[in-house]
């Protein structure tokens, strides 16, 4: 009997024994599947429709290879939803659907949507006539009150405006409350015969807006009040534009995080300019040929950012060139220094983003119908090998949802 009682006890010890194994290994899978996830960064992409793509493609990238899982977690089905415009909690997100004559959907729109902030899915809340066509940039003002969106206009008829949509509660979209239309260069006879509105930016202090027109060859600047509840935007008195050179068109700005610089890409010109900031007011200072000496192609300047840590401007010229360009940005006086140039190895960079740690660059290659990844160097701003080239039809803007 007692020799049958300690057989019993020995099994009943090494049964529990199993299942505590069994629950640190269970546990460590835990912690390991935890780690994969956290690793996992939402990735929106817009891109064009009229071939292929179907809207708004959600992927995960991981954080340290620099792959992305090319199964989309999810395809939001959409019409041209050429930009895309998260929240700063990333719980809503703004697309502009640039559509126009001739399309299948000849208005011009902006959507809202409803965005899961941890892993990025969305929810459509409602769609907005932008009362413009070819809408082709938007942005949120700093209070999330309201978006403002950038009609670049094809045609010369109505041109390109400025819309501005209240955002109401649950981040529905209202009807448009301003619009505002400008006057063209007239320098380029083929491309500035009207205005054509390329982007909305607000300074980083949020009090000042400025609008680019590429067919104008002029920077508006606005100063905004969310008290005029209809029309927050006012034209500042002293100096309403900044003119730009002739022929040059404005494209995309970007502000130093400090507010004391801007940047813009000059798109005709195959340029960037900085420029001096004050109070809403902008005074160019400098302008950079972004292909190099006696190149002879054509130029086409597109977009720009900062790298994550501040430290380097790269910006992508298309056209012939196709490359992707970083600069050292002086701490003093806000000044570019060329410090790298790269292929991007593909055709018509449209836009382009750094992964959250500054390791790796994504790159839309518009016309060459892909996402390409290459590794890169934070510390000296060198692009380096390709990692991936994620196949995905006129992909047009590129968004990483940081925790």
């Amino acid at each position: 009997m007692t020799m049958k009682r300690e057989a019993v006890t020995c099994i009943a010890a090494f049964g529990r024994i199993q299942v505590m194994v069994f629950k640190v290994l269970l546990g460590s899978l835990g912690l390991v599947l935890g780690a994969s996830s956290a690793m996992a960064t939402p990735l929106l992409i817009g891109t064009y429709t009229g071939g292929q793509s179907k809207g708004i493609y959600l992927y995960n990238f991981d954080d340290r290879t620099g792959h992305i899982d090319p199964r989309p977690a999810q395809v939001t089905a959409a019409e041209n939803p050429s930009w895309l415009v998260p929240s700063a909690d990333h719980r809503l997100l703004y697309a502009v659907d640039e559509n126009g004559e001739g399309g299948r959907d000849p208005v011009g729109r902006a959507s809202a949507y409803r965005m899961d902030p941890a892993s990025g899915r969305l929810t459509f809340i409602n769609r907005m006539s932008s009362l413009g066509a070819e809408p082709t940039y938007a942005s949120l003002s700093k209070d999330g009150r309201y978006l403002f969106v950038a009609n670049y206009a094809v045609l010369a008829d109505p041109g390109g405006t400025l819309s501005v949509l209240p955002v109401g509660k649950g981040g529905a979209l209202g009807p448009v409350t301003q619009i505002k239309t400008y006057r063209a260069s007239m320098v380029n006879l083929d491309r500035q015969t009207s205005p054509h509105i390329h982007s909305v930016v607000s300074s980083p202090d949020g009090r000042f807006v400025f609008v680019q027109d590429l067919g104008g060859d002029r920077i508006h600047a606005y100063r905004y009040d969310p008290a005029r509840r209809e029309t927050p935007l006012s034209a500042l008195r002293d100096q309403p534009f900044t003119e730009m050179p002739k022929g040059s068109g404005p494209r995309h700005l970007i502000f130093s995080p400090d507010g004391r610089h801007a940047y813009v890409t000059l798109e005709m010109a195959g340029q960037v300019a900085v420029l001096d900031h004050a109070e809403g007011r902008l005074t160019l200072r400098q302008t950079i040929a972004l292909a190099p000496e006696g190149f002879a192609g054509k130029v086409s300047a597109a977009a720009l950012h900062f790298s994550p840590d501040g430290r380097f401007l790269s910006i992508t010229d298309r056209g012939s060139d196709n490359h992707l360009l970083s600069f050292k940005v002086s701490s003093k006086d806000g000044s570019l220094q060329l410090a790298d140039r790269r292929s991007v190895e593909g055709n018509e960079p449209r836009e382009f983003a750094f992964s959250p740690d500054g390791r790796f660059v994504l790159i839309a290659n518009q016309r060459s119908h892909g996402i390409k990844v290459f590794r890169r160097d934070p510390a000296s701003g060198a692009v380096k090998e390709e990692v991936q080239t994620l196949s995905i039809d006129q992909a047009s803007d590129i968004k990483f949802l940081t925790r």
